[in-house]
């Protein structure tokens, strides 16, 4: 039971250096190139920043299937199964149009049709939904054209769910990561928990993805040195999707041996399994649900699903007075509350203190939401391990808890800065303007500078 968990540990470590050490020289290549628009005043992020960090993630996603392919515990994987490179195959068709839009933004329609070839490369490899565990009836096996139509709907699903909440910087790469990690440990349970080996291509796809997450957030946290663009968004996007596909619809109640009695009560039994890998809405739930919100928002307004707007989520979290630290970090934890959550449920559906914990974990998420200004600080004896924003007013010299020197300082506070220093505090306290980025906060199939004359206006005011 150690040497796979060395092994996946292996696979994960190797997958988030290559990202690192590769988002550095792709920083450099994106600006030499110019895939660095210009600051609007709709966006959130302050300076110009370089996308096309998609590159390294790509780099990092090579460099997992490869290690993973020479080691004894997961080489069977590649040669019993041919999902590692359906996976490969539409990664790359997917990542090469993010990196034509990032640098030259191509038309919605044209993103649109790449996302579904690249759904439909894997769907020919084999990557595909069998059959789908339905309530009351059992498993149900489906023909082959209700069985692509279902995969592609579920991966242009997934990519433009990610891509609608990459719009703060680290928001995205770490809300799939904690994502990943929900699906590591359901696929993981499933493989050696149960000996399904129909499951261990999801638990590889998974660890690959929480290595090109954690590679690359280093490097994409407040602020944000590189965005991924669509070519990082689109991806991680796809591979999610393809781990949710791999084990949906190819797992076979069955093989659980777990219940008694007829294949539907096996059904019913597993129903809580089921459903957070029937589609990743409940994995992703917080995407899913800005993605869907977004388009009831701008259709209702007359306006296009794909046209840019101000109403994400994560821009009302900044509008209502969170910084933007803070804003991504209540999003992880919304997230991280669904994900392991929806897993935990599926182990102990019958377990009351389960519920009993999401509901105290909802109670506290609330109360950060009601309290956006709220700023903990720390004891004068541990100023020094926190970060400034964390610490007590400091006066002239430097004292902690000094009188401010002067009448004019005291009315200043510790939310302004001299001129050209701008440090820590007044960088979270700043007010910004609240719109979409430029970068990454369009939809993965929508235009980004495509915006009416009134919303300019109205964003300039």
């Amino acid at each position: 039971m150690g040497q796979p968990v060395r092994d996946y540990l292996l696979t994960l470590c190797v997958t988030a250096a290559v990202t690192y050490l590769l988002t550095g020289p792709v920083r450099k290549f994106a600006i030499a190139i110019g895939a660095m628009p210009a600051i609007r005043a709709r966006d959130v992020h302050r300076e110009p920043t370089p996308r096309l960090g998609g590159i390294a993630m790509f780099g990092g996603l090579c460099a997992g299937l490869i290690v993973a392919a020479h080691l004894h515990n997961l080489d069977w994987v590649f040669q019993l199964s041919t999902e590692p490179r359906a996976l490969l195959s539409g990664a790359a068709l997917i990542w090469l149009i993010g990196v034509l839009d990032d640098k030259f933004e191509i038309d919605a329609l044209i993103k649109l049709g790449g996302q579904m070839i690249a759904a439909a490369v894997m769907v020919i490899q084999g990557l595909t939904i069998l059959w789908l565990p339905i309530p009351g009836v059992g498993t149900v096996a489906l023909t082959q054209w209700q069985g692509t139509l279902l995969t592609v709907a579920l991966v242009v699903i997934t990519i433009n769910a990610v891509n609608f909440v990459d719009g703060l910087d680290g928001l995205a790469a770490g809300m799939v990561c904690i994502a990943a990690a929900a699906f590591f440990l359901y696929t993981y349970r499933l493989w050696y928990g149960h000996m399904i080996e129909a499951a261990a291509p999801a638990t590889l796809f998974t660890v690959i993805l929480m290595g090109m997450c954690l590679g690359f957030l280093p490097h994409n946290m407040h602020p944000a040195r590189i965005f991924m663009g669509d070519s990082g968004s689109m991806l991680i996007g796809l591979v999610l999707a393809a781990g949710a596909i791999s084990v949906t619809g190819r797992v076979d109640p069955d093989t659980m041996k777990l219940f008694a009695g007829s294949e539907r009560e096996a059904t019913h039994a597993m129903l809580p399994v089921f459903i957070p890998l029937l589609l990743p809405l409940t994995i992703i739930a917080i995407p899913a649900a800005d993605l869907l919100l977004a388009i009831v928002r701008r259709t209702w307004n007359g306006q296009s699903p794909f046209a840019a707007d101000r109403g994400h989520l994560h821009h009302r979290l900044l509008e209502i007075g969170h910084s933007h630290s803070r804003s991504v970090l209540i999003m992880y934890f919304w997230s991280a509350l669904i994900a392991f959550g929806a897993v935990g449920y599926s182990v102990h559906s019958t377990s009351l203190w389960i519920v009993l914990v999401i509901v105290g974990m909802s109670t506290i998420g609330l109360v950060l939401l009601l309290v956006p200004r709220f700023t903990p600080r720390a004891p004068y004896w541990a100023e020094r391990f926190v970060p400034p924003r964390y610490r007590r007013h400091r006066g002239k010299g430097g004292t902690p808890g000094a009188e401010p020197s002067s009448e004019a300082e005291a009315q200043q506070g510790p939310l302004e800065a001299p001129m050209g220093r701008k440090g820590p505090e007044s960088q979270e306290r700043t007010p910004v303007v609240v719109g979409v980025s430029g970068v990454n906060g369009a939809t993965a199939i929508g235009p980004r500078s495509r915006f009416s004359d009134r919303d300019k206006a109205e964003s300039a005011r």
